[in-house]
């Protein structure tokens, strides 16, 4: 639940932080509608966490609903499609807002970890937890997406991996 609940709160800087960028007169002023979109989906994602720490709060109930995972692999393949092809790693950074994207998604990928370990912990708990794992595994790359989405916006470019 922790993890989950500081994922929560790192998209409420994230949407903060866009909420900043788009009164300021920046290059996310003139992507205003992309942005507020962006805002919107993750107050969505903000709300699918609160189901999904109930739903490992009261084992047996349902409250993330499998559409949720099929709307961000939606977003998933709707933001990934126009951005430039990678042709070597990324490191967080670029933009605040992209670098805070970085944040959230490496703690999507903490809590999912820990859900994984309460599946193995848990009768049956394998496939009460999928659905909530693989939510979070689908969110971590969205939020990637989003880093590049967030930089492309901005003007700044992606910080690549440089071999040494």
């Amino acid at each position: 639940m922790g993890d989950v609940d500081e994922l929560n709160s790192q998209l409420g800087l994230l949407r903060a932080q866009l909420k900043a960028g788009l009164s300021a007169p920046q290059a996310l002023a003139a992507h205003a509608a992309e942005m507020q979109a962006v805002d919107e989906a993750l107050r969505q994602v903000q709300n699918d966490l609160f189901n999904l720490g109930g739903q490992i709060s009261c084992p047996g109930m349902t409250l993330l609903m499998p559409e949720r995972l099929q709307q961000l692999d939606d977003w998933v393949a709707r933001d990934n499609a126009d951005l430039p092809r990678l042709t070597e790693f990324i490191l967080p950074g670029g933009s605040l807002a992209a670098a805070q994207c970085h944040i959230a998604r490496t703690l999507a990928r903490r809590a999912e970890r820990s859900l994984t370990a309460l599946g193995h912990a848990l009768e049956d708990g394998e496939s009460q937890t999928a659905l909530l794992r693989q939510y979070l595994n689908r969110l971590s790359d969205w939020l990637f997406i989003l880093s590049r989405r967030i930089n492309l916006a901005l003007g700044q470019a992606d910080v690549l991996w440089q071999r040494d």
